[in-house]
């Protein structure tokens, strides 16, 4: 039976915190059950671009700074990192450290900040898509890893959690290699359980007190949840999580692969839920993407079918020139290489475009729209 501990906690006050993290391990058995004392544990949080905490877009850091407090009561040595979308150096990570409040957190605290940007090629016996994979270099260097993720809706995986924070293992700029040898959503997020399974994090623990609605994973807006979830699963805690923002699981890429591998049960009787009453913090109204891949078809329509749905109305990213300040960012990350920027425009070859959406995910002004045709909203 997999556990998900739910714990209120109304906002980011460090009594509050500290009082719902506490009470969240400790329903899961207490943090020595995950964690050798003495240890050397990575706090991977998601740290996807340089945002402020009140942005929504990266990890709150007074959850690392609790959770690190508990895992300094049992010797473990912590280290904090991830690999950001778009270009990975440390120059990058220290502006991602300062901004988003980490590099205050581990000041105070003396722990360590990663700015190692080497990477290794690993085995991953668990791989059904891929068999080796390219990781960063701390994955390697620690006994436990423990996944501080944010919850956030999700342009192209519809809901990005637990599972889907792993991604960022992978270095830098290689993601977007990945988004374009995978450019189907079934494909991608077969890849995103592959990752999930090599790295099997000893704990998953969700900053869902404020999430993100809307056009996330970085241009949704806030929404307060006001909860803390924690596991041992990911997949779990994700379903769990798509429940509170009344997000149907079955429409969720990563949760469908799960099923289809025997990881959780189709009717998710394998997940016990403790602590709060989920009724309690179902949000009837939470925004999801507007502009989700129409692979939500999958299962319930004939494949040649679903396949031309997608051909024909496949949503497509539009630049909002008034916003844009012509950084380049969306041409650097572009995977496919179809942006171009010229007279400090972006201009986007459609018939190269594989409609991952990095330009829309990663672009500092949120000056990227995705646009859907007039008709795709009645295949919702």
């Amino acid at each position: 039976m997999k556990e998900v501990v739910i714990k209120k906690c109304e906002d980011y006050k460090y009594e509050n915190v500290k009082s719902s993290l506490k009470c969240l391990l400790k329903e899961l058995g207490g943090l020595e059950k995950y964690i050798k004392p003495g240890s050397k544990v990575l706090i991977k949080m998601n740290l996807l671009m340089k945002k402020r905490p009140e942005e929504a877009t990266t990890t709150h850091p007074m959850l690392l700074k609790v959770l690190s407090e508990e895992l300094l009561k049992l010797n473990c040595k912590v280290v904090v990192g991830d690999s950001p979308g778009g270009v990975y150096n440390e120059r990058i990570l220290r502006s991602i450290y300062k901004v988003s409040g980490v590099e205050d957190v581990a000041n105070e605290l003396d722990i360590e900040l990663n700015y190692d940007t080497d990477e290794v090629k690993v085995y991953n016996p668990k791989g059904k898509l891929v068999k080796y994979l390219t990781v960063i270099k701390p994955i390697e260097d620690v006994d436990h890893v423990i996944s501080l993720c944010k919850l956030k809706t999700h342009v192209m995986a519809t809901f990005t959690g637990g599972v889907k924070n792993l991604f960022g293992v992978i270095p830098g700029l290689l993601k977007a290699e990945y988004h374009f040898k995978m450019p189907e959503v079934r494909d991608f997020t077969d890849l995103l359980v592959d990752i999930c399974e090599y790295v099997n994090p000893s704990l998953t623990i969700m900053d869902g007190i404020v999430g993100m609605e809307g056009e996330g994973p970085s241009a949704g807006k806030p929404r307060k949840i006001g909860v803390i979830l924690g596991s041992s699963s990911p997949y779990a805690l994700d379903v769990v999580a798509c429940n509170i923002i009344n997000l149907n699981p079955n429409d969720v890429p990563t949760i469908q692969r799960s099923i289809e591998r025997g990881i959780l049960e189709e009717d998710f009787s394998d997940i016990m839920i403790k602590g709060e009453n989920i009724e309690d913090f179902i949000i009837k109204d939470y925004k999801i993407p507007r502009t989700q891949s129409i692979d939500f078809l999958e299962g319930r329509v004939p494949k040649f079918l679903q396949k031309y749905l997608n051909m024909l109305f496949k949503p497509k990213p539009i630049f909002m020139y008034k916003k844009c300040v012509g950084c380049g960012e969306c041409e650097r990350v572009c995977p496919p290489k179809a942006i171009n920027m010229k007279n400090n425009r972006p201009y986007v070859n459609l018939d190269k475009c594989i409609r991952c959406f990095c330009c829309h995910e990663l672009c500092p002004k949120k000056a990227v729209e995705i646009k859907k045709p007039l008709f795709f909203k009645y295949f919702r």
